[in-house]
């Protein structure tokens, strides 16, 4: 790849007055269309030592990967030397460690579920918008979050103890009684039947971790470029750098890939049970520049175009158009799949979801000018996606990305790429792909991992609603909150 660009550099007051015209386009953008894409999923944003991921359908536990979008009935589990992180929301994290066994039970555009039989898990949230709650499910009692604050729950077999501070409130439901509210500041502990409340105790080595994290992850200079409520921006500050280019503004480039890096060539497909087959990068800055903006080309350098900021972005399991074979030459002549990052402008023809939004394009969360067959349209434009032919990227070397039909969604796909590419005989995916998930499908990382304890799997927990993904569950696994038992 050619290293010879000519970026356009700015200073910061430059900047500033760029990003201000460039957010002019936020009130003559539309409105995304309501429930055209749908909701961001938890992302699994940070692994440190031993951590397990189960998601139904699986064969069996696998190791965890970071980019992970989580969906309900997903689990999780940290090793005695493990921790990890979901980011929620870009001022909501959930954090695990030691022994700890997480599960996502429900996703509502209001309303997060989570699990916990065993271990030890912290909420931060330092934004939660209103008539918005997360709920944790313990063996001994449920707890309802619903105002911004830090909370910690520690189960063991014996007690399950609930901690807010920073303003927290919660509504405590245990297994059997009545609900009682949690005041900021305090310690409530469960065992068996027997309830107390405590003022909450000195912050330990864990929880000023947690708040130290948090507070670095706010800090985010990468934050300035990109829309509201977009996750993992952090992780651009640490892998990339900013620039500016007038064709697209603010860009951001990936440092340390390896010559002939493109797009989507470094990680997996996993089978999603709402959005379907979603994109997991192994990159650690590998969320944002898959589910966001646009992949774009400046003088030799792949780039991430996030595009004028808008108000509400739209996350995408992935911004690729896919094709047909007849355009791809592989070995014994296999069927293949094959796909190239959406450039700028470029709609996504969804692959997902119902009938009259699967193959129908989408520009929802992109505040930038549409362009079909590389011509920018009028945004009222109606698009008829079979004349949807070119795609700009499709021209730069090697930037289609191919594998068997066979390895899709099966293994990951970095070792996949093109002997050769005929860019006229390409033929567009205008709908759903005729590949079924397997078992494989279903996890981003290959090979068994480590198991919760059987006595750790075993452990019913009190809920206010049904566990999503637990359809068949017996009813010693779920116990739901009085006035239904399950």
């Amino acid at each position: 790849m050619a290293t010879n660009a000519k970026w356009l550099i700015v200073t910061l007051p430059a900047l500033a007055l760029l990003l201000a015209t460039a957010s002019s386009a936020r009130a003559a953008a539309p409105p995304s269309q309501p429930g055209a894409i749908g909701r961001t999923p938890p992302r699994l944003s940070y692994i440190n030592g031993e951590v397990s991921f189960w998601r139904p359908g699986a064969q069996d536990w696998t190791t965890g990967q970071v980019n992970t979008p989580l969906a309900p009935g997903d689990e999780l589990y940290t090793a005695t030397q493990g921790d990890l992180e979901l980011e929620a929301g870009t001022r909501a994290f959930v954090r695990a460690w030691g022994d700890t066994r997480l599960g996502l039970a429900n996703q509502e555009p209001d309303f997060l579920q989570f699990t916990i039989p065993s271990g030890h898990l912290s909420v931060d949230l330092r934004g939660l918008g209103p008539g918005h709650s997360v709920e944790l499910d313990t063996p001994n009692a449920a707890f309802t979050i619903e105002q911004p604050g830090y909370y910690r729950v520690d189960v063991t077999p014996e007690r399950t103890s609930f901690i807010t501070r920073r303003g927290g409130r919660a509504t405590m439901r245990p297994a059997t009684g009545q609900a009682v509210a949690i005041v900021p500041s305090e310690e409530v502990v469960l065992e068996g039947e027997t309830v107390q409340s405590y003022v909450a105790p000195e912050l330990d080595v864990w929880d000023q971790w947690n708040y130290a994290r948090t507070d670095h992850l706010l800090e985010s200079v990468s934050a300035r470029y990109v829309p509201p409520d977009v996750y993992g921006v952090d992780d651009l500050d640490h892998y990339g750098t900013w620039r500016v280019v007038q064709t697209y503004g603010p860009v951001w480039v990936p440092e340390a890939v390896t010559p002939g890096w493109v797009p989507y060539s470094t990680g997996r497909w996993i089978s999603d049970p709402h959005y379907g087959w979603t994109w997991v990068d192994t990159a650690p800055w590998g969320w944002a520049p898959y589910h966001y903006g646009r992949w774009v080309v400046v003088d030799g350098f792949w780039a991430w175009a996030p595009g004028p900021v808008v108000a509400r972005p739209v996350y995408c399991p992935a911004l690729v158009a896919f094709f047909g074979a007849p355009g791809i030459v592989v070995s014994a002549g296999a069927p293949v799949v094959s796909w190239v990052a959406l450039s700028w402008g470029e709609p996504v023809v969804p692959w997902w979801g119902p009938a009259g939004f699967v193959g129908r394009p989408r520009w929802a969360g992109w505040g930038g000018p549409r362009v079909v067959n590389n011509v920018v349209i009028n945004r009222t434009t109606v698009v008829n996606v079979n004349n949807i032919t070119v795609y700009k990227n499709v021209t730069v070397q090697n930037s289609v990305v191919a594998v068997r039909q066979d390895h899709f969604g099966a293994r990951p796909v970095e070792e996949a790429r093109i002997a050769q590419v005929d860019v006229h005989r390409l033929q567009p995916v205008h709908g759903p792909l005729r590949v079924a998930p397997e078992a494989a499908s279903f996890v981003a990382a290959s090979g068994r991992a480590a198991r919760p304890p059987e006595t750790m799997r075993a452990r019913p927990v009190v809920a206010t609603r049904p566990l999503a993904g637990r359809v068949g569950a017996t009813r010693n696994e779920v116990r739901q909150e009085s006035p239904t038992v399950s």
